[in-house]
């Protein structure tokens, strides 16, 4: 893909993609933790400029505090709020919102460097990959919104919206790094549709679990392996998990996320009785490295369920999956391209 750039500028805008990989999965880990610390709706404007810098003064806190006051989340559930109290939730979102800032910073002026010395015909990709940014940073406006009149939380849906892109837009730039550092080899493969549904079903995974955090899902059913008493919620017909409502149903998501996690392991033992069977060695080691993360995430989860969704559990979870989709990435990309 980029055999036209010579090997100089492949490594520096690599290690720039490497860079732009551990600053969004930051990002991604930092929007965990505002969405667990409930600190989402804290900044009620969009503030693209303004919202640079924080509040320097007294005056100024206030008048963000009086904003805040105005909203369903203020006015329903943190009536008895003190200003110190909100601070706290104000810098989770502030950092969040001014970390997205970075990021945009950070992609944008190196891919100007970039085009000035190599042309932009050769940089398609990371265009596409910056609108992708700019989309995003409206997308988690879009998803505040929704918090603000009505509901005293965002929609788990522009929710679940807003943490998809965030991981295209990581895969992307992992995928494009992968092609930078050039890995060839020849050699048997597995079938190229495996390893894309596998990874359509990491995604659809992420997506789930994106509502399971909208609807505060992970505190309700805290056993495992059973959901109570019964390994289907006793609170719902299974007929409702044929029903576009059981997506808004925090029970049933639930349970959507734990066994869409059961197929995934089943998916990869199959995986790995095919590369073991017929002798794939060059996809060992990407399969055993994906092998170590499902156990890493699906114990995580289960510690997660086990502990009602602790912040520092449930963290640690939306981390894992950061790295279960870059071995995801990796699996596919050795196996279609060497």
């Amino acid at each position: 893909m980029y055999t036209e750039i010579n090997t100089k500028y492949r490594i520096y805008i690599s290690n720039w993609l490497l860079i732009m990989f551990i600053l969004i999965s930051i990002m991604i880990v930092v929007g965990g933790l505002t969405r667990l610390t409930d600190s989402g709706l804290s900044i009620t404007e969009w503030e693209f400029f303004k919202g640079l810098f924080p509040p320097i003064n007294n005056d100024s806190w206030i008048a963000y505090f009086d904003a805040y006051k105005q909203i369903p989340e203020f006015k329903l559930q943190n009536y008895s709020m003190t200003l110190s109290e909100f601070k706290v939730i104000f810098w989770w979102e502030w950092a969040h919102r001014f970390f997205g800032r970075i990021i945009g910073l950070a992609f944008l002026i190196p891919l100007i460097f970039f085009s000035i010395k190599l042309g932009v015909k050769k940089l398609y990709n990371f265009y596409f990959i910056f609108l992708l940014i700019c989309f995003q940073g409206l997308l988690g406006w879009y998803m505040v919104q929704s918090g603000l009149v009505n509901n005293i939380d965002v929609s788990h849906f522009r929710l679940s919206v807003h943490l998809l892109f965030a991981f295209i837009i990581l895969s992307l730039i992992y995928w494009n790094y992968l092609s930078l550092v050039n890995l060839n080899i020849k050699d048997r493969k597995i079938n190229n549709y495996i390893p894309e549904f596998f990874l359509l079903l990491i995604f659809l995974q992420i997506i789930i679990g994106a509502f399971v955090s909208g609807m505060d899902a992970g505190k309700i059913y805290n056993t495992w392996p059973l959901m109570g008493n019964s390994y289907f919620p006793d609170d719902n017909k299974f007929i409702s998990l044929f029903k576009l409502s059981a997506f808004s149903d925090p029970s049933l998501v639930q349970y959507l996320h734990r066994n869409l996690a059961y197929l995934i392991f089943i998916i990869f033992i199959l995986i790995s009785y095919i590369t073991y069977r017929y002798k794939i060695f060059y996809l060992f080691k990407a399969v055993s490295i994906l092998g170590f993360i499902i156990l890493l995430q699906i114990i995580l989860g289960i510690l997660t369920v086990l502990s009602g969704a602790s912040i520092l559990t449930a963290s640690l979870h939306q981390f894992s999956s950061i790295l279960l989709i870059t071995s995801s990435l990796y699996f596919l990309y050795k196996n279609r391209f060497s």
